[in-house]
Parts: C-alpha cells; sequence; structure tokens
C-alpha cells in the first residue's frame, strides 16, 4: 500500500480505520456507546470543566487502546496464520492493555460521578 500524500488522504484513512473498527469489532461498539453515554451524563450533570476533560481523555484512551488492540490482532493473525504460543501471548497482552486501561477509566469515572450521583439521591430523599 503506497504511502499518503496528502493530509486529507491521511485523514480519510484514519476515518476508514476507525469506522471499520466500529463495524467489525463488537468491544468498540461497547466503548463508542460508553463514551456517548459518560458524555450525556457530564453535560446533562453540570460536570466541572476540568471533569469533563478528565472524562474525555479516558474515553478516548479506551478507544485509541481498542484500535491498537485491533491493529496488533490482524497483524498477528496476517503474521501467524496458525495457532502459536507467542501469537496468543502478543494478542492476550495487547487484550490486557484495554482491560487496564478500561477498569482505570472506570474506576476514575465512578470517582468523578459518585458525589452527583449522591445529590441527587439526596434531592430525591427530600422530596419523599
Amino acid at each position: 500500500m503506497a504511502k499518503s500524500h496528502s493530509l486529507s488522504e491521511s485523514f480519510r484513512h484514519a476515518i476508514d480505520g476507525f469506522a471499520d473498527a466500529v463495524k467489525s469489532e463488537r468491544n468498540m461498539k461497547i466503548h463508542c456507546a460508553a463514551t456517548v453515554i459518560i458524555t450525556v451524563f457530564a453535560f446533562t450533570l453540570g460536570l466541572s470543566i476540568g471533569e469533563k476533560a478528565v472524562l474525555l481523555i479516558l474515553c478516548g484512551l479506551v478507544i485509541a487502546a481498542e484500535l491498537f488492540n485491533t491493529a496488533l490482532e490482524n497483524t498477528v493473525d496476517l503474521a501467524s496464520p496458525e495457532l502459536h504460543p507467542l501469537a496468543k501471548r502478543a494478542k492476550d497482552s495487547a487484550a490486557a492493555a484495554v482491560f487496564i486501561m478500561s477498569i482505570t477509566a472506570a474506576v476514575v469515572g465512578i470517582i468523578i460521578f459518585w458525589p452527583y450521583g449522591m445529590e441527587i439521591l439526596d434531592n430525591i430523599q427530600h422530596l419523599i
């Protein structure tokens, strides 16, 4: 494949790669749906600009990790179509990176959203 020479071609390839991952990877669909939900809640609940930034950065990192994982899996499958212990280790390590990033993002998300959730529950309790 020839290297892209224009900026617009580079962006087109990046968009194609993202779109392909969303279409073909179940976990990418989950990460994208979670990003939409988190973004809606972040803006609906009135989080600070810093809190919104942290959440969006973490969502971006999870999606980027998933894209790297997909790229590595595809490359390993191309290079080693037969089952091989080193291929399995490489793929498992990439999957673990996504898992660790996702758990980290979830914990930070809970830390950020927890006070807002408690405030909502407190307001509901006062209405009862």
